[in-house]
């Protein structure tokens, strides 16, 4: 490589429940630098959890945490030209990118839901992923079932 790598950012924790990851998952939900109404949707958003979870004993941010695990993949193709073919060579993801794949998914399939508020619908998919459904859950299994079908391709790994 030519350049340096650069160096990681140390995320503050947010002020709340004092958690460098929810700090990460509020700058990828903010649009136009707006971080206040971020934060603001996300602990509401925790809030709705918290009256909506029934019988779960779980608080609203450890079940946003599980929500996260559950929405997780594990693998992910990357496409690969060998001979004139391009193949999908399935491959291990490092931990930050996992990360950053999950909070991604997660407000993503919230941005999509119908509902009222960013809140109501962060919430909704919240438990939905908690509960192992919802689009980013099924975005998780159709990676994972993907690198499944290619796994005779995973000797091209680069």
């Amino acid at each position: 490589m030519r350049k340096a790598k650069p160096k990681k950012r140390i995320l503050l924790p947010d002020p709340k429940f004092n958690d460098s990851h929810v700090t990460r998952f509020v700058n990828n939900l903010m649009k136009k630098g707006k971080k206040n109404l971020a934060f603001q949707i996300f602990y509401d958003a925790i809030d709705i959890v918290e009256k909506k979870k029934g019988n779960i004993e779980l608080s609203g941010i450890e079940i946003w945490r599980a929500a996260l695990d559950n929405v997780t993949p594990q693998v992910e193709v990357k496409s690969r030209r060998v001979g004139g073919a391009t193949f999908q060579i399935p491959m291990e993801i490092r931990e930050d990118r996992k990360a950053s794949i999950s909070i991604k998914n997660l407000i993503l399939f919230a941005r999509k839901r119908s509902g009222r508020s960013m809140a109501e619908k962060l919430a909704a998919e919240i438990l939905a992923a908690y509960n192992n459904e919802g689009g980013a859950f099924k975005k998780k299994e159709d990676t994972h079932r993907m690198a499944e079908a290619n796994k005779a391709f995973s000797h091209f790994r680069f």
